[in-house]
């Protein structure tokens, strides 16, 4: 109890060197301080670091421009990125849909508000509840159309409500003015690329 051991017990050799290191020396102070101030590379003249930020800024957004108009799918912004918005935005440029001529209805009893004739007024008020109703069942197609086509396009794909809303204003932007360009014309025929 109180004597000496018969035997030393094997005590583990414990390496004082890291098996797994970085593989690299610590960077001096000086060395990861440089690099830092070598990634800025900003100019020391506020106006001159501004203009240069401007024009990178002009650049991106001109890049990012020709991409979405030459209908890029690697450089589309999030908004309209990925195999469920392009499946959306196919079914809905290939076919005429009465959102196309919503906007131009909605100037024209806009316009005609302000006549004074009480049966332009009355048939104004009709058309426009025309339209709505036609508008209303017209994206009520598109939701049931993008379900069905989904399944079969996109299974593994969960249609969200930003969805069908995404398919729902596209139908009601004026061919011309939608971004990105249709693929389709109306009528399901491709559209083929201008030659400049």
């Amino acid at each position: 109890m109180f004597g000496r051991k018969s035997a030393p017990a094997d005590t583990p050799v414990i390496d004082s060197a890291k098996a797994d290191g970085k593989g690299r020396p610590t960077p001096t102070r000086k060395e990861s301080e440089a690099a830092r101030k070598a990634t800025l590379k900003v100019p020391s003249d506020p106006k001159a670091a501004r203009k240069a930020m401007r024009e990178r800024q002009r650049s991106d957004r001109v890049d990012s421009r020709a991409a979405m108009m030459a209908g890029d799918e690697r450089r589309l912004p999030a908004r309209d990125s990925g195999p469920t918005r392009s499946m959306l935005r196919d079914l809905v440029d290939s076919r005429r849909s009465v959102g196309e001529i919503f906007i131009p209805v909605a100037i024209l009893v806009l316009l005609s508000g302000f006549l004074q004739n009480p049966i332009i007024i009355q048939v104004t008020y009709y058309v426009w509840l025309f339209m709505l109703v036609a508008v209303v069942l017209d994206i009520v197609w598109i939701v049931a159309k993008t379900r069905k086509q989904a399944r079969t396009v996109v299974p593994d794909a969960t249609l969200k409500i930003g969805d069908y809303l995404y398919g729902a204003m596209r139908s009601l932007t004026l061919r011309r003015l939608r971004l990105p360009p249709p693929k389709f014309r109306a009528g399901g025929k491709p559209v083929v690329p201008k030659s400049r």
